[in-house]
């Protein structure tokens, strides 16, 4: 089979046969401006052939930073918000596990920071670091986004206090601007090792790079093999609309949008794929939700979130469609064996694989939300290797391009996060923000 297939069977009676054919001109218009490097925000596009034009020694010496990291610490911490840290973190909890710091293994604990700024959260990461040896790879463009500027703030004087400023330099590495900005400074006076964040790679579709592989492969993940998947993606992907299911899941999605769908919820059965679901989150909501458009991308867990979402998904507002994550191959199974007294009544799921039971779950709950007026496309996902990651990463990233072309906007900016800085700016008291700090006690009363 291959590795990541369109399923839109579940779609009968929401989709008239002839509507794909209909937006294919649409889709293809999109297809043209992303490849012609003519659309809106196209100084963004390094991520369209990232899988074949990376930079290899870089990626060599990832690996190599890698290999040191696992060599001298027991624990790694990750310093990045959004696009900085939740690829990272999707993949490691995906290709390893959501307990992965719990596990047994010859890699470092990997704990994320600089991605809220809850003083607890903080203080309970450094009381984890006590006694152990760790390294610090901080994220961040400019240097000084408030939220891992000030954690790296603090893990800094961490190591500096506990392996001298010598010491430092073999366990900070910063991943950052590759000429410029207050964290490129830094790093050059102090002689940290540097991974570049590409200019023409924004945030949320930088995962293939530095941004995302070093911890990746600091978590022991083969970053090579998954570079390949996200490269056949590559390779795939630029088929025809008729044999181009990324280019066919946007366009169903922008079809049910039209129809009055306005949230998408992205459906898995696995709790490993929970952030793998906030990455997609990140990557369609940033780069769709603009000019009082897009859908608002979500998320559910099944069957857990079927005891609690569940009933709104059956019998709420149909305003949702689902796109279901159906993994094929498990990390794991698990055999049930029958039980003789039987008192649970279980008996009639024993004598075979867990996994049975996820997929009889998951087809019985397509056919009552249907059933139930909530369209559904199917992404079948071959397994959660690193080969199909790879793969599947490049498949959403491409999607939302394209979807994002289709909705008219531009798919790779994000003029609204700015709001909220310039305000929490203001009532911090930065300088250069009095009068609008007036202006917003005033509004708060």
């Amino acid at each position: 089979m291959m590795t990541l297939k369109l399923n839109s069977k579940y779609l009968a009676g929401f989709l008239e046969k002839d509507e794909l054919t209909g937006i294919k001109p649409q889709v293809e218009a999109a297809v043209e401006l992303l490849h012609s490097k003519k659309g809106l925000g196209n100084d963004f596009l390094g991520w369209l052939d990232l899988p074949t034009n990376y930079d290899k020694d870089e990626f060599a010496r990832i690996k190599a930073a890698a290999a040191k990291i696992k060599a001298n610490s027991d624990i790694l911490i990750v310093i990045g918000i959004g696009g900085s840290y939740l690829g990272a973190r999707a993949c490691i909890e995906l290709l390893k596990s959501p307990f992965y710091n719990n596990l047994k293994k010859d890699t470092p604990d990997i704990y994320f920071v600089g991605n809220n700024i809850s003083p607890s959260y903080l203080n309970q990461v450094i009381s984890i670091c006590e006694g152990k040896d760790f390294s610090v790879n901080v994220i961040s463009k400019s240097g000084t986004t408030t939220e891992p500027a000030l954690a790296f703030r603090v893990f800094r004087e961490m190591v500096e206090k506990k392996y001298g400023k010598e010491g430092a330099k073999d366990r900070i590495f910063c991943t950052t601007d590759k000429s410029k900005g207050t964290l490129k400074e830094l790093a050059d006076t102090e002689g940290y090792e540097t991974f570049v964040v590409p200019d023409d790679v924004g945030g949320r579709f930088s995962v293939l790079t530095a941004v995302g592989l070093l911890p990746i492969a600091s978590a022991g993940c083969d970053i090579d093999v998954m570079m390949t998947g996200a490269k056949k993606a590559q390779e795939d992907y630029m088929a025809d609309f008729d044999n181009n299911d990324c280019y066919k899941y946007a366009a169903l999605r922008n079809i049910l949008y039209r129809k009055g769908k306005s949230v998408e919820l992205l459906v898995s059965y696995d709790p490993s794929f929970t952030m793998m679901a906030e990455w997609y989150k990140q990557l369609f909501g940033e780069s769709e939700g603009k000019d009082n458009k897009g859908l608002f991308p979500s998320a559910v867990t099944f069957s857990t979130d079927l005891h609690s979402m569940g009933q709104f998904i059956q019998d709420g507002s149909r305003v949702m469609f689902e796109t279901v994550m159906d993994i094929k191959k498990p990390q794991q199974d698990f055999f049930l064996n029958n039980d003789a007294e039987n008192l649970d009544g279980l008996n009639f799921l024993t004598n075979q694989n867990m996994s049975v039971v996820n997929k009889k779950a998951q087809e019985g709950t397509i056919i009552a939300h249907t059933e139930g007026g909530v369209p559904n496309i199917v992404i079948e996902l071959e397994d959660t290797a690193e080969y199909s990651v790879g793969y599947m990463i490049y498949f959403f990233e491409k999607a939302c391009a394209v979807s994002g072309y289709l909705l008219g906007v531009n798919p790779f900016n994000q003029p609204g996060v700015e709001s909220y800085k310039s305000n929490m700016f203001a009532l911090l008291g930065k300088p250069g923000y009095e009068d609008k700090k007036a202006e917003l006690e005033a509004k708060l009363g």
